[in-house]
């Protein structure tokens, strides 16, 4: 029950309990309690002015006042024993079976047992219906956390070194403003929190609020959208009220792109009124109040190339934080902090746990450790073992393992030959990653084999010779079933794939291609949701430049799959060889076929 509909009924009970505080008050001043026997002789004596009977009482009045009192009460006893008892002369009275008690609570339970039922069942009906929002119109929805429920401090969070640096000038502002503040300085106005989903921006902002002690507003941006107009901006407003009043403290917007999307030219058609309403109201607040209060609006999104330019301006959000995906020192201390909760082996190392998890996010490392530890108990292992943490690389990269998947001799020797050629292409390419397992086991992503590369170091900078070092690598398993079959099959699909986008990149986005020159034709955007969830590419030249990029990447993949068959043709020995190994084992590693170790 809400705080409103409690507050009403509050009154509702106190203004029943005067109601009977004042009957009782009366009936002690003027009314006198008479046993009946007394009360047969006030009305024998002609004292009595006027009664009213009831069903057992008797209530009335005297006819000059008796001690003070004019009223008088009496219950009613059976005639006939009545008589009895008076010829007895024996002092007797009636008495009720109910009490001050039992009669308000059958005023008052009936009540509130009504109202009870009345609230469940229209509350409930409401939020099937979709109207749960018409008993909280205007309240905000955000969840209030304070220090000691946040548990969530800087210690806590790893990997994100430089985005943890500028939160902790926050924290600094919010704890000691005079000092932070003494050369005029003010805290931002709003900090934004933008990197792909899994990175750990609402961890981060978490931590600044238990990392400050002062109390932590959470709300979705999505929370703030109603089916009613201006509902959505009162609750912005309502936000901002209770914040003023617990400052210092943060307020936390997860997924803002749900609140902030900009706005366009019709947008007050469709169905779009509401949340632009909504919108205006909180670049209004973000305006209006003063930063000196101690206020600090932390945001969070994976979509910044979709927010409206008024929130993102200087002034509103003053900060824009990248929270990325880590490095591999910061992917072994975010490993570090997972490794807390479970019972590692000695010999497992955050560093070579880093070293084979190339792009993982700090959500995919706590999922790894997770895995890991599922894998040791399964086996029934008792500490978590690094050959567990390869395997639960593998799982979440490849899928699991289908043994039930069975396939027949035929497609089992294409599938050897097809990845003994990746890793044979990928030992003689001298930029290319190691190779670190082969396997020709079906996985449940729908891969029937696999060849698992790690690299040695984080890159940054990739030349255009690497690059097409990989596009060979990844031609070099259809190129072996070129050689080795004469023809090709469907296997290679993904594979191609991938060679179709880095050749397209090398031409439209690194200006790599001779035929072209250097020019970008399709320039990168923040999307880190990916490009396949956007409204397709933005192509900025004409027909004719298309299908010179259309020739250049045709030419790229022509001269990566020509070095792939010379490579395993100059190999072949080694091919057969790895691939009747991998027939028979299933499984291998450089250490298993030294040739895939390095190729010279």
């Amino acid at each position: 029950m809400n705080k409103t509909h409690q507050f009403n009924l509050t009154y509702f009970l106190f203004t029943l309990m005067l109601i009977f505080a004042f009957q009782f008050w009366f009936s002690y001043r003027e009314i006198v309690q008479l046993p009946y026997s007394e009360f047969l002789q006030f009305l024998q004596s002609g004292q009595i002015e006027e009664i009213t009977v009831t069903e057992n009482r008797i209530e009335g009045k005297f006819s000059t006042s008796q001690n003070g009192k004019l009223y008088f009460r009496t219950h009613r006893v059976d005639p006939e024993f009545a008589r009895a008892l008076e010829n007895s002369g024996v002092k007797f009275s009636g008495a009720s079976e109910e009490n001050w008690f039992t009669t308000l609570a059958s005023w008052i339970v009936p009540i509130v047992v009504f109202f009870g039922l009345w609230m469940f069942f229209f509350r409930g009906m409401a939020e099937r219906q979709g109207f749960g929002g018409m008993m909280n119109v205007g309240k905000s929805r955000a969840k209030v956390y304070v220090e000691k429920e946040t548990g969530v401090t800087f210690d806590d969070v790893a990997g994100v070194d430089e985005a943890k640096m500028e939160l902790k000038e926050v924290v600094a502002f919010l704890k000691d403003k005079e000092t932070y503040g003494r050369l005029g300085a003010h805290i931002p106005k709003g900090i934004m929190l933008v990197g792909p989903p899994g990175t750990g921006k609402t961890l981060l902002a978490r931590a600044v609020a238990g990392q400050a002690g002062v109390p932590f507003f959470s709300i979705s941006g999505s929370e703030f959208v109603e089916m009613f107009v201006g509902v959505g901006a009162a609750r912005v407003r309502d936000l901002f009220e209770q914040a003023r009043k617990a400052a210092p403290c943060i307020i936390f917007i997860d997924e803002l792109d749900a609140l902030g999307r900009a706005r366009g030219a019709l947008g007050g058609f469709g169905g779009h009124d509401e949340k632009e309403q909504t919108l205006n109201q909180l670049l209004a607040e973000l305006d209006g109040f003063d930063p000196r209060e101690g206020i600090v609006l932390l945001a969070a999104t994976n979509r910044p190339e979709v927010l409206d330019p008024a929130l993102t301006r200087a002034g509103r959000f003053d900060r824009q934080i990248v929270v990325d995906r880590p490095d591999r020192s910061g992917r072994a201390a975010i490993v570090k902090v997972h490794m807390k909760a479970i019972n590692e082996d000695t010999a497992v190392s955050p560093d070579e746990i880093a070293a084979i998890t190339p792009g993982f996010t700090g959500a995919d490392l706590a999922n790894l450790v997770n895995e890991a530890a599922i894998v040791a108990t399964r086996r029934h292992g008792d500490k978590v073992t690094m050959a567990d943490f390869t395997e639960a690389v593998e799982r979440i990269v490849a899928g699991s393992e289908k043994k039930s998947r069975l396939l027949n001799d035929e497609e089992r020797r294409r599938v050897a030959f097809h990845e003994m050629g990746h890793a044979l292409a990928a030992a003689s390419m001298p930029g290319a990653d190691p190779v670190h397992k082969v396997s020709i086991i079906p996985r449940t992503i729908g891969s029937l084999g696999y060849t698992l590369q790690r690299p040695t170091e984080d890159r940054f900078l990739i030349t255009t010779g690497e690059l097409k070092d990989r596009m060979v690598v990844l031609l070099a398993g259809r190129a072996a079933e070129d050689l080795t079959f004469g023809e090709i099959s469907t296997g290679a699909e993904d594979d191609l794939a991938k060679v179709t986008d880095i050749a397209k990149q090398i031409v439209v986005r690194f200006g790599m291609s001779e035929d072209l020159g250097q020019a970008v034709l399709e320039p990168k955007r923040n999307r880190y949701l990916g490009d396949e969830l956007m409204m397709g590419s933005q192509r900025d030249y004409s027909e004719t430049t298309a299908r010179e990029v259309d020739l250049a990447v045709r030419s790229l993949i022509s001269e990566a799959y020509g070095r792939a068959k010379e490579i395993l043709d100059s190999h072949s020995d080694d091919l057969e060889k790895g691939a009747l190994l991998l027939l028979d084992r299933e499984t291998i590693t450089p250490d298993d076929f030294p040739p895939i170790a390095r190729v010279a």
